[in-house]
């Protein structure tokens, strides 16, 4: 029998002692998946207390050999002959987008990014988001007769719907009426897909969920097809579909790849999770003026993306520790920086509270001296990524941030609905795919300020 073969042979592979410490699990071929999938952070905080910096871990019958050390992370970041972003990038894509580019130039895609969110391009970007967040924002809070009337709803869902909103008129532009239904339409619609996208990407849809996520999908692929088409997209998504075309991509794929696309400004303009830091963060943003420290903070407890590489050929790894170990053909290599640096304790005390002043230094001044083990770190905290998968975006995304808030603490007065309301609880099951979210809203009320000149 070629199943129980394999389930065999994956049970008594043997590791050598230039290898990390291996932790199979108790489960056949499975090994850690479910602990893996449930609470990524909690499983692989409980691995290092056990193992230590490095260690290799079984998921499914891939073994992945995870990497806590930021003084190493170059190592891997660096290492692009041995290592690889794009295969494993394929395997999402298709998994969760159903789409397979032909001639994939992942270099080609970020060259027009940089091209187009950087210099004069970023400038016309920042003015027409700051356009349509103050359209939105408007029409929010005057959609009913009473203007001086509460009006009510989640601090998640308020801050997610108007930056995505936002985000998607900026990007792929669209039919822009007064109600701003278009926008609305792929807003609903993209809510059902990100709710089921990490079960896509883990491939555990259950059956009515495949039927649903199938649907879904159709439906953003047909609200998505004029997009980079019309005059009113982003020169970036017209130049991106046009890089589409000449690579040889059809009209179906071409689709396709529009929703990958909007996934991408999605998680670039995330909310902030103000649910974590409270509403008390709203008052403290609004005497700070939003420093970057803020900001670096808010991101610093939210960002908990997987860092993620194929091992092409056999490689041994070079701790900054002086430690050597070596790494498989095959296997993947993983770094989560969520739990070092970003709440590791020997690097920012008391990781789990908000500082809005952590990333400043007693003169006001930006700060970037943190340590671990005595030594500087090159990287203290992650939420953008490094090495050769850095978000491009960035400047975007922070731009962006800045103007929601501005405008929500300049013409809203916001409070919970609730004074004794808890912060819920992350949901666990997203850690390793950018941002995390609540398990639950938070209820807020907001409505214009009386000398607010929104218009």
């Amino acid at each position: 029998n070629i199943w129980v073969s394999s389930l065999i042979s994956l049970t008594i592979v043997t590791w050598s002692k230039r290898e990390p410490p291996l932790d199979k699990g108790v489960i056949p071929w499975l090994g850690h998946a479910l602990d893996f999938g449930k609470d990524a952070a909690k499983f692989l905080t409980r691995m290092k207390l056990k193992h230590g910096d490095i260690f290799t871990v079984r998921v499914a019958g891939r073994y992945v050999t995870v990497l806590l050390d930021p003084h190493s992370y170059d190592s891997v970041l660096q290492d692009t002959t041995s290592l690889d972003f794009t295969h494993y990038a394929q395997v999402l894509m298709d998994r969760i987008f159903n789409l397979r580019l032909p001639n994939h130039k992942p270099d080609s895609e970020k060259a027009i990014m940089k091209r187009h969110f950087h210099g004069e391009s970023l400038s016309c970007l920042n003015h027409n988001m700051q356009n349509h967040l103050q359209t939105l924002l408007m029409f929010e809070t005057t959609a009913t007769q009473n203007q001086t009337d509460w009006k009510h709803d989640g601090l998640f869902g308020f801050c997610y719907s108007l930056l995505f909103r936002a985000g998607y008129l900026t990007l792929f532009g669209g039919e822009q009426n007064n109600n701003c239904t278009d926008a609305a339409k792929v807003y609903k619609e993209y809510q059902k897909f990100d709710s089921l996208l990490i079960k896509m990407a883990r491939t555990t849809l259950k059956s009515g969920e495949k039927q649903t996520a199938g649907s879904v999908k159709q439906r953003l692929w047909e609200l998505l097809a004029q997009a980079g088409q019309r005059e009113n997209s982003s020169l970036w998504l017209q130049s991106y579909r046009q890089h589409l075309e000449q690579e040889g991509a059809d009209e179906e794929t071409q689709r396709k790849a529009m929703l990958l696309q909007l996934s991408s400004p999605h998680l670039l303009v995330d909310p902030l999770y103000l649910l974590k830091i409270k509403i008390i963060l709203l008052n403290v943003l609004y005497i700070c003026n939003f420093s970057d420290s803020a900001l670096e903070e808010t991101l610093r407890l939210t960002a908990a993306p997987f860092i993620t590489r194929e091992v092409l050929q056999n490689k041994t790894l070079h701790m900054a520790d002086g430690q050597e170990y070596d790494l498989r053909r095959g296997d993947r290599v993983c770094l989560f920086p969520f739990i070092s640096p970003q709440m590791d304790p020997e690097i920012h005390h008391k990781p789990e509270q908000f500082k809005y002043d952590r990333f400043l230094n007693a003169d006001g001044t930006a700060k970037e001296d943190f340590f671990k083990s005595g030594r500087r770190l090159k990287y203290y905290t992650m939420p953008w990524g490094a090495g050769t998968n850095a978000c491009v975006g960035k400047p975007f995304a922070v731009q962006s941030i800045r103007q929601f808030v501005f405008l929500v603490l300049s013409h809203l007065n916001i409070e919970l609905s609730d004074s004794e309301a808890q912060v819920p609880a992350v949901d666990a099951s997203r850690y390793g795919f950018g941002m995390v979210q609540p398990i639950k809203e938070l209820p807020i009320r907001y409505k214009l300020r009386e000398r607010s000149n929104l218009q």
